[in-house]
């Protein structure tokens, strides 16, 4: 197995340890305006709570049939904290073996998770959306109330935001710092190939 080199392990270092800040600060942001809230309303995803105007959204919803949001609704909250402590554990054992193939493993971790966290996102966001209370106050056919996965969209007369926060950038760019590590090996075996 090859060895990459010192720069490379302490980036990887430096990248899977910046991971910890993410802990304390939240993942996920849903913003929402309409006429009667022009200054907005938010909902913040932590990795294992929610915050923000959760009490008015869920009067809000309650009309159209949308389930109450919850802390204990999210099973993957009471995982969330043993995944990411693991993936860290992960990047500073391979910092500190410095092999380039746990290089790739620890980058096809951070992808896999990324997707993994967007699928369930996306998944709580049609059920959460679509399977609403036959019995709500207001019906509207044919209307479903599915919040964006990334980007802005209008559900009747309220206007949806939803994009990492700060958490959610913080892994985006560890992800970037343990690309980088391998186009940096890629280019450094290259190279060491053509002298010899």
């Amino acid at each position: 197995m090859k060895k990459i080199l010192l720069i490379s392990k302490v980036l990887i270092l430096i990248a899977s340890l910046l991971m910890i800040t993410a802990i304390y600060v939240p993942f996920w942001q849903i913003l929402m305006w309409a006429p009667q809230y022009p200054e907005g309303l938010e909902m913040k995803i932590w990795l294992n709570n929610i915050t923000g105007d959760i009490d008015i959204i869920n009067g809000l919803n309650h009309y159209i049939g949308m389930k109450y949001i919850k802390v204990e609704m999210f099973p993957e909250f009471k995982v969330m904290p043993y995944i990411l402590a693991g993936i860290i554990a992960f990047g500073v054992i391979t910092a500190l073996v410095g092999r380039r193939a746990m290089v790739w493993a620890f980058f096809v971790i951070l992808i896999l998770a990324g997707i993994a966290g967007l699928l369930d996102f996306y998944l709580w966001g049609y059920d959460y959306g679509h399977n609403l209370d036959p019995n709500a106050a207001i019906k509207v056919p044919g209307m479903s109330y599915q919040p964006p996965l990334i980007g802005t969209k209008e559900l009747l007369n309220f206007v949806a935001y939803s994009a990492p926060d700060i958490g959610g950038w913080i892994l985006a760019i560890s992800g970037l710092i343990v690309a980088g590590v391998l186009v940096l090996e890629h280019w450094k075996h290259k190279l060491t190939f053509k002298l010899k």
